[in-house]
């Protein structure tokens, strides 16, 4: 297979003279802002990248200025006026290509902004063998046919394919294909002008990353997938005070001085779990000032913030809790701590980890005035 950083010499063709209305952007969306930068730039520099020379660009009428702010700085990159429909645009770009004659052409739509190398990988892999190539992806649902709004029977997905871009062509072919073409005043595809011009079109795997942007939502910025957050907390340890740390009551000559229960662990952790949804802190959501939260339990604390995360359409990934102390021993409550966390997480033991560490008797935990914790969380995004 052709090396994604080795491909044979090809011309590109970009179509970007749409509308785009019904992206709903203030401008046509292949020069909204996308990721940081316009959508026709995406897939511009990512022509490039992989060694197209020129970028044919195909713009609407009067829109040379957007399109050139677009691909400020970008070098190998023309411009040519659109036509009325998508084919007679890309006809237009195909000719301004002549002079040159490439031995291949990609033709893609600005409205695809991320395109993965291995996909031009295997379109220029195909052309050695064909006239044609275009990235496809199976269709995964069942599929009806719709007459007034009852359905009047279906149709065989097995043979049905989703068809992407960029397509792939001997340039030749597609420019006298597109010279012949004879059907409908705008063909759907390229694909279809050659297949209308008696050459065949080979199917190579598509890439689900080539979503097309069509609708306002696919503007809206997404929650990431995973969020990770990092907690910390240090109470005193003092005579007359229960010690309550993960959770569990352990029996110790000491205890924490805090406003709440002070469970250094738990807070800790509530810091972490917050964090991770950018949420603030515990002192936050429940102040040292107010009296309601003196000797708390930290459970509390904690399955608020547990109650955000599933508010914000996250779960649990997992919880990693460190706790730094000479004494009490840890290990004999690791267990219990693992199964009260869990709890009061509505999660699985297996996704929660308890250890403990000491400073070799360096700073104020290894005097023994105080313990400190750690906690670092990650969520995920569900569905």
């Amino acid at each position: 297979m052709t090396s994604a950083n080795a491909f044979p010499s090809f011309a590109a063709v970009v179509v970007a003279a749409g509308s785009g209305l019904r992206a709903g952007q203030p401008l046509p969306k292949q020069f909204a802002q996308w990721r940081g930068k316009p959508v026709l730039r995406h897939s511009v520099e990512a022509l490039l990248a992989a060694g197209a020379d020129p970028v044919i660009v195909a713009i609407p009428p009067g829109g040379d200025e957007l399109a050139q702010q677009a691909l400020a700085g970008l070098d190998g990159v023309e411009l040519v006026t659109g036509g009325a429909t998508r084919q007679d645009s890309v006809r237009l770009a195909l000719l301004a290509l002549a002079a040159r004659a490439p031995e291949r052409v990609l033709i893609h739509d600005a409205a695809r902004p991320v395109l993965p190398k291995d996909v031009i990988a295997r379109l220029l892999d195909a052309l050695a063998h064909q006239d044609g190539a275009i990235p496809v992806l199976p269709v995964v649902d069942s599929l009806a046919i719709d007459e007034a709004g009852l359905m009047a029977g279906s149709a065989p997905r097995e043979t049905l394919r989703r068809v992407q871009t960029p397509q792939a062509f001997r340039f030749g072919q597609i420019l006298g294909a597109h010279q012949r073409w004879q059907g409908p005043a705008d063909a759907g595809d390229d694909a279809q002008v050659l297949r209308a011009a008696g050459l065949d079109v080979a199917l190579v795997d598509g890439d689900e990353r080539l979503k097309k942007l069509t609708f306002a939502e696919d503007f809206m910025v997404a929650a990431p997938a995973m969020r990770v957050g990092t907690g910390f907390d240090v109470h005193r340890l003092v005579a007359g005070e229960e010690l309550w740390l993960g959770g569990i009551r352990i029996e110790h000559e000491k205890g924490l001085a805090g406003h709440s229960d002070a469970d250094v662990a738990l807070h800790a952790l509530v810091d972490a779990l917050l964090g991770a949804l950018g949420a603030g802190d515990i002192g936050s959501h429940f102040p040292p000032s107010d009296p309601q939260w003196r000797g708390a339990a930290s459970g509390r604390f904690v399955e608020h913030a547990a109650a955000l995360v599933t508010d914000a359409g996250y779960a649990i990934g997992n919880v990693d809790l460190t706790l730094i102390c000479e004494a009490p021993r840890i290990g004999p409550h690791r267990e219990a701590m693992r199964a009260r966390i869990a709890e009061l997480l509505a999660t699985s033991v297996d996704r929660i980890s308890v250890k403990a560490t000491t400073t070799e008797r360096l700073g104020f935990t290894g005097r023994g005035e105080g313990i400190a914790a750690q906690a670092v969380a990650t969520l995920f995004k569900e569905g």
